[in-house]
């Protein structure tokens, strides 16, 4: 009989249960084969979209015959391992703003030798920096009222964000807001900071230096986009492809049913096929496709609408996308085959 003198079984614990979660989403094989169905139903969706009665929104009803294009899209997508194996570098307790000269070096010679370029690694760490952000709000909000009162002490938000790893504009805005700020007065203050004390202003303009997560001026970032997404618009074009661009679905809702409901960034008049899937739609992403659960579930919820609409689509990912990314009735692309030279000209 097993066990000590105490009757207490004294076998050594199993620590399986305490390892580390797998990096990353379910395999992409096996959600593949699970929604193999729903695939084959979202794509005969967006193949039938143009004989719907009524026609799906966006489409008009006047259009000619549609044609028919079958373009091969080569894509080199980054293994899971390298993501997973980059993720541990590019991220550091209290360091939420745009990175030193010696980080960006060291973080470039440590991808050298992997299936991942610098730009892919600097998008994984933004991916990374906002789900960590959105993931600890709740922690932050319970220690509001005790940043506060650091605060009130004398504590600045850098330090305090330092100490405690919260996004340093986040944490501003917790503290302001814990000193009886309303949500609203927050917001009209950070848009204008002149209307602040000396001390908030300093505070505010130190926190956003270091902040690029949660900062309040993304207007270069969206400049960018836009372009991004004028440049797949021209090309798909350039190719005899009709389609409707954002700008314009986006006033027609707006007009029509009072606001934006629908408004992927390409919409294709014509059938387009892409490696042989059909694809209804494109919607551009300016950043690095990474498999962190944050950023897919967003991506997600935003594809499902177009879906629902027109049937399947695809992403056009700038810096390119992991190997395991999945969304069912959405065709992974990467900007490869795409000359960006206006788009770099502008960096």
């Amino acid at each position: 009989m097993s066990g000590s003198r105490n009757g207490k079984n004294t076998r050594p614990r199993d620590h399986r249960s305490d390892s580390k979660k797998r990096y990353g989403g379910p395999k992409r094989e096996g959600q593949e084969a699970k929604f193999a169905v729903t695939i084959k139903s979202m794509e005969s969706k967006a193949e039938h979209r143009f004989s719907m009665s009524p026609r799906p929104m966006a489409i008009p009803a006047d259009l000619d015959e549609p044609q028919t294009f079958h373009l091969e899209w080569a894509v080199t997508p980054v293994p899971l391992k390298t993501e997973e194996k980059v993720a541990g570098w590019v991220v550091k307790r209290g360091e939420y703003g745009w990175l030193t000269d010696e980080r960006v070096d060291e973080i470039s010679k440590r991808v050298k030798d992997e299936a991942m370029t610098l730009d892919q690694a600097l998008s994984l760490r933004s991916a990374l920096l906002q789900q960590k952000t959105v993931y600890s709000h709740h922690k932050l909000k319970r220690q509001a009222k005790a940043l506060a009162q650091k605060y009130r002490n004398g504590s600045s938000v850098i330090e305090l964000s330092k100490e405690h790893d919260f996004s340093p504009m986040n944490l501003f805005r917790a503290v302001l807001e814990a000193n009886g700020w309303s949500k609203n007065q927050i917001k009209e203050r950070l848009r204008n900071p002149s209307s602040m004390k000396e001390r908030e202003q300093r505070e505010f303009e130190a926190a956003e230096a270091v902040d690029r997560v949660a900062s309040v001026d993304q207007s270069e970032t969206q400049q960018k986009a836009d372009l991004f997404e004028d440049i797949l618009a021209d090309w798909f074009e350039a190719q005899g492809i009709r389609l409707r661009r954002q700008p314009e679905m986006v006033k027609e809702q707006s007009e029509a049913l009072g606001r934006p409901v629908r408004t992927p960034d390409l919409l294709f008049l014509d059938h387009v096929y892409i490696n042989g899937h059909p694809v209804a739609w494109i919607d551009a992403k300016h950043f690095y496709g990474a498999d962190v659960e944050f950023q897919r579930k967003k991506m997600k919820k935003q594809m499902n609408r177009y879906i629902e609409e027109w049937g399947a689509g695809a992403i056009m990912f700038r810096h390119g996308f992991c190997e395991n990314l999945f969304m069912p009735g959405v065709q992974m692309l990467d900007s490869g085959p795409i000359d960006l030279a206006r788009l770099n000209s502008d960096a």
